[in-house]
């Protein structure tokens, strides 16, 4: 990836995270420093990092997709890199050169900025079982989350909830709320009409009790139906204020960051990114620049 940038007229460095927040230290190093772009090597949660350091600049976020589930990726139609297929990963970095940079928006949740979405419940539930994760772990993939989710369905109830949506207040027995920047929810299209530089947040709340209910969103997700589904509440809004009967888990990005009462707002195109040709024109509303 280096020989091809530096081939075509970037000037390189290349720095090591050790620790976590390294990335949102070096990004901000980055920005202040007037750099071109911030290149992540990593999953969504590296990215995530970037993100924090990069809100606000001029300088613009580029991915080298190597993580586990590389959503952001794949929301912008990126190659993936994979042991048998190596090259992709020069090929991403191809792809977003001779693409556009685009300003887009960023969600935040108290002092923490994030670029795919928060999720309050169900699945925070899961990811705080499970991260911080090894390396090992992580080799994996997607497994450990499954396995998790299985067993966590069979004893997750859900949580009364209040949630006000840009003033409108959303009552009931919640399993998962999904406050999404972007379309994919894991591998799944699930905000459809999510535009990263619309000024909004796209709002889930799935309503049930027990078992039943979460196989039946599970599913309703998976063929594509659950926006025709009574029990699942579909808002966009500016500013969103949760808070339960019961602590329920929230991670934003897939990283653990604690528990209700929450307030998210959206920040209008707060980040500029490196965007590829091949990017769903969906994502970017007809004024975006």
């Amino acid at each position: 990836v280096r020989r091809e940038l530096v081939r075509r007229g970037w000037s390189i460095e290349i720095e090591t995270t050790r620790l976590r927040g390294d990335a949102s230290l070096l990004a901000r190093q980055a920005a202040r420093a007037g750099l071109d772009a911030v290149w992540v090597a990593g999953g969504d949660g590296t990215a995530s990092e970037a993100v924090n350091g990069l809100v606000g600049s001029e300088t613009a976020l580029g991915i080298l997709p190597v993580g586990t589930g590389n959503i952001w990726a794949r929301q912008l139609r990126l190659p993936i890199y994979t042991i048998t297929h190596p090259f992709r990963l020069r090929e991403a970095a191809i792809a977003q050169v001779e693409g556009q940079v685009r300003a887009v928006d960023v969600g935040q949740l108290n002092d923490r900025y994030f670029l795919l979405w928060a999720g309050i419940g169900f699945g925070a539930q899961v990811t705080t079982e499970l991260e911080p994760r090894s390396r090992r772990t992580k080799r994996l993939g997607a497994l450990p989350y499954a396995i998790a989710a299985i067993m966590l369905a069979r004893e997750f109830s859900g949580v009364r909830t209040n949630a006000v949506l840009d003033g409108r207040l959303v009552r009931g027995r919640t399993i998962l709320i999904l406050v999404s920047n972007i379309q994919m929810y894991a591998f799944f299209r699930v905000a459809r009409q999510a535009q990263l530089d619309d000024g909004l947040l796209d709002v889930f709340v799935f309503k049930g009790l027990g078992l039943s209910y979460t196989i039946r969103h599970a599913a309703k997700i998976l063929s594509g139906r659950h926006l025709q589904d009574p029990r699942v509440v579909q808002r966009q809004a500016r500013q969103i204020t949760v808070w339960t009967e019961e602590p329920m888990a929230v991670q934003v990005d897939g990283d653990p960051v604690g528990t209700t009462p929450v307030s998210l707002r959206v920040v209008p195109r707060a980040i500029r990114i490196l965007v590829p040709p091949r990017a769903p024109l969906s994502l970017f509303s007809a004024d975006g620049s």
